[in-house]
């Protein structure tokens, strides 16, 4: 009897040896990759020297730390018990009433409206204007710049790689707008929309027979000829020079300046940069809420219903009789017109531009927070542009780290590089991004929430 227990026994830890076993030749591999990254990247530094030339500065101690984070990471997800297998339950969605949602919904929208004078009160007058603009208002733009693009590619499932180039039309629309003809940017905002909406159906055309990687190139190639001719188009745009003097947006004609007729004067206040930064906030708020409103209404009309069919299958979308030319231009087209006013807003921000600011790294920005946060979902889509805008702005203050990685750690050359390893980690674990329940356009009877495994976004 004690020698089939002890067999027992044996065969029990049998597997649980070979397990440990495999998570640790598993987590080695890991850190033996992350080696082989980190080697071109953080172990070698070049500085120079006071002879003007290039040394080599060794960081091996940094390698060790990062090879060694992942290889208890991976260890320790290796041996973590296995979850059980879902079940097919209710959905997520639709376990949570209806007006838990709504008061969760007008909850957030109070918080936003609230943040400058939360900032404010907790940094004080100086320290808020970073705060306002460098956070509130950045985070905005590019929320805004996600629910634009989400109409082509999380709801007509149409990859664009180029949408900047429609950002950089209305921003350079509203410029000159606004310094050749002197318009004020309330003229120059619907105009900069008319006009980016002009250039992707210019852009749709070309495509129309395009899907998927040959779609993401040409938009792509589209993009930096957009950005080539602003370069090269001197007399126009001023090449590298870019446009200066743009007129800053005004109150209802009250400007925000020091004068007898400025805003601060008009209202008996004393003067501050805190005001107009303040008034740039609700204004790209009422900017982003007016795109999401209109995206939310879009899908439930025909034409939304039309993008999602085209997105889920062309084929079958033309067998149904729908126009698979104009739905794909309405979509270009919606989408390219807010990503115009957001570039009209950006232009009369900073009262200058240059063709600096439309390279394809903004593109890969919006493109990342759409597929981050997941495509067609709007909500996924603002949580994304929070966490990446606002987590790489927040990985400036980390001076804290030189106490962990030494004086000469410098933590804004590497926020990239840890919000990357980020995104990845945030991927596997949510690959179809961080909302990926959707809830149909129209229902009978119902509302359920569809799981994302049960679509083809992103299939293109």
């Amino acid at each position: 009897m004690a020698t089939i227990t002890e067999a027992s026994s044996a065969a029990k830890a049998t597997p649980a040896h070979g397990t440990f076993v495999t998570a640790l030749r598993d987590a080695s591999f890991a850190a033996l990759v992350t080696f082989g990254l980190c080697f071109p990247i953080i172990a070698l530094r070049t500085e120079q020297d006071i002879n003007n030339r290039l040394v080599l500065q060794p960081r091996w101690g940094l390698v060790l730390i990062a090879c060694a984070i992942v290889f208890a990471a991976r260890l320790a997800y290796k041996l973590l018990p296995a979850r059980a297998p879902r079940t097919k339950t209710a959905s997520f969605a639709g376990a949570i009433p209806k007006s838990v949602s709504q008061g969760f919904g007008l909850m957030g929208l109070a918080l936003i409206i609230a943040y400058p004078f939360i900032a404010l009160q907790l940094t004080g007058t100086s320290g808020s204007i970073k705060w306002i603009d460098n956070f509130g208002i950045q985070i905005l733009i590019y929320i805004m710049l996600g629910w634009g693009l989400n109409i082509v590619v999380g709801l007509a499932g149409l990859l664009d790689l180029g949408y900047v180039a429609f950002y950089a039309v209305g921003a350079y629309s509203s410029a000159l707008l606004a310094t050749t003809f002197g318009l004020s940017f309330w003229l120059c905002l619907p105009l900069a929309g008319i006009l980016a909406a002009l250039w992707g159906v210019l852009l749709g055309f070309p495509v129309l027979r395009l899907r998927g990687d040959y779609l993401a190139i040409v938009t792509l190639a589209f993009g930096e000829i957009i950005r080539l001719v602003l370069v090269n188009w001197v007399d126009l745009t001023g090449g590298y020079a870019g446009i200066s003097g743009i007129p800053r947006p005004t109150f209802f004609g009250i400007p925000f300046n020091a004068s007898d007729h400025g805003f601060a004067a008009t209202f008996g206040l004393e003067f501050s940069p805190l005001y107009r930064t303040i008034f740039l906030y609700y204004l790209i708020l009422a900017l982003a809420l007016l795109t999401n409103w209109v995206t939310i209404r879009l899908r439930r009309l025909p034409v939304g219903r039309a993008w999602e069919a085209l997105r889920e299958d062309e084929i079958a979308c033309r067998s149904l009789g729908i126009n698979t030319v104009s739905t794909k231009l309405t979509a270009f087209a919606m989408g390219a017109m807010f990503g115009g006013f957001a570039g009209a807003f950006f232009s009369a921000r900073q009262g200058f531009i240059s063709p600096e600011s439309f390279t394809f790294m903004e593109s890969a920005v919006v493109v990342a927070i759409v597929v981050l946060g997941g495509m067609g979902s709007q909500l996924g889509v603002a949580i994304a542009a929070i966490a990446m805008i606002g987590g790489t702005e927040i990985l400036r203050e980390l001076e804290w780290l030189k106490a962990i990685f030494g004086r000469d750690f410098d933590p804004t050359q590497y926020r990239m590089l840890l919000f990357g390893l980020a995104m990845v980690l945030v991927m596997i674990w949510k690959p179809r991004g961080l909302i990926s329940r959707r809830e149909p356009s129209i229902f009978l009877k119902e509302r359920k929430a569809v799981s994302a495994s049960l679509v083809k976004e992103g299939h293109g």
